[in-house]
């Protein structure tokens, strides 16, 4: 079998949601079935980050970073080489497929944000997905999405038929596990003058709210013996004002591998209160690093979270507040339950879950 790939979003020191995604799914698939070959197909030159004997890198240009070239390498470019590399199968982690092939596509569709809250789009962005997104839906052969919330909504807003969609719930990085107190201590020695501190992983996106759990937080942190670490960078710009950010609110930008993990890990508290998710990813590597998480009640991230973390209303600053009074006080019980309630999710799984997935209702599909 020959599988071609999306892989637009593996790009070296810069792997958001979709690209952590991508990496943590294609490292395992192309294990996974040796005997097929993978065609991934990138957008620009870039050191590849998934690497094996059974796998062909094609660079094809021009980069897909806007809608009219979204349309053009996915409708125009892609096809001829489906064609040329004799492609049985199209997978595509980041839900954007061709409407201009005949083979079987799977579309990873992670959530349908835009559709509840699209003021948190850009217009231009916005466009695009609202006329092609149910588009692909309607053309996929099989859509896989990452939580029951996200199946719900994307067969309700939709109208697919609930046997196309398969949830497969994604795993968390290997790198977060709990830390000794003392390497805790000396972490925060070394990198934030021994001051106790939350932390907020994500992109620095609308619906992760950050606006409130700033405003939280300075409602919380009256006495300034906390600080509040926010590591990531804007995703469509600016998205928060600034108004809010006292000399306790401390924006790192970027961080990544075991540097991130320490910095979550050597925390009072990870928190993460986005009011739409298809996952939630951080609230779950928070669990796994064995600290207590804040996160919201609504969309998929109850899924996540189970009875292991401490929910709030993500649209109620006070609420937000009382969460972070709540993991302080009971931070023991949470750091407890939080690796329990995470080792029920894995990429291992993740994987094997698509390749039966492939197995049984792609390559059995003309």
């Amino acid at each position: 079998m020959n599988i071609g790939i999306n892989a637009r979003h593996l790009i070296e020191h810069k792997l958001e949601g979709i690209g952590w995604y991508s990496f943590e799914i294609l490292n395992r698939m192309v294990q996974l079935r040796p005997d097929d070959h993978f065609y991934f197909y990138y957008d620009r030159k870039i050191k590849p980050l998934v690497e094996g004997k059974n796998i062909t890198n094609v660079i094809v240009y021009p980069s897909a970073r806007s809608p009219h070239l979204f349309r053009f390498w996915f409708d125009v470019r892609l096809p001829r080489l489906f064609k040329k590399n004799k492609i049985d199968f199209f997978f595509s982690p980041d839900g954007f497929i061709s409407l201009a092939t005949s083979i079987p596509q799977i579309a990873v569709i992670h959530d349908l944000n835009f559709e509840h809250y699209p003021n948190d789009v850009p217009k231009h962005i916005l466009k695009y997905y609202k006329k092609y997104m149910p588009l692909f839906a309607k053309r996929a052969k099989k859509i896989v999405t990452v939580s029951d919330f996200s199946k719900k909504d994307i067969c309700g807003t939709y109208k697919v038929d609930q046997s196309k969609v398969s949830v497969i719930y994604n795993g968390g990085n290997s790198i977060y596990k709990p830390l000794e107190d003392n390497h805790k201590k000396q972490f925060k020695r070394e990198q934030n003058q021994k001051r106790p501190y939350f932390v907020y992983v994500g992109s620095l996106h609308k619906r992760k709210n950050i606006q409130r759990m700033f405003e939280a937080f300075n409602d919380f942190n009256k006495g300034g013996k906390f600080d509040l670490i926010v590591i990531g960078e804007p995703m469509w710009g600016k998205e928060f004002q600034r108004t809010q950010i006292s000399s306790h609110i401390k924006i790192l930008g970027r961080k990544s591998g075991i540097d991130l993990s320490r910095w979550v890990a050597s925390s009072e508290a990870l928190i993460y209160v986005s009011y739409f998710e298809g996952f939630g990813l951080p609230v779950l590597e928070g669990m796994m690093a064995g600290v207590p998480v804040i996160t919201s009640d609504i969309t998929s991230i109850p899924e996540v979270g189970g009875e292991a973390v401490v929910y709030v209303d993500p649209f109620n600053v006070k609420s937000i507040s009382n969460g972070m009074s709540i993991a302080i006080e009971k931070c023991d019980i949470y750091a407890k339950l939080g690796p329990i309630q995470a080792a029920k999710f894995s990429w291992d799984k993740a994987a094997d879950e698509l390749n039966h997935i492939f197995n049984h209702d792609i390559i059995d599909l003309d």
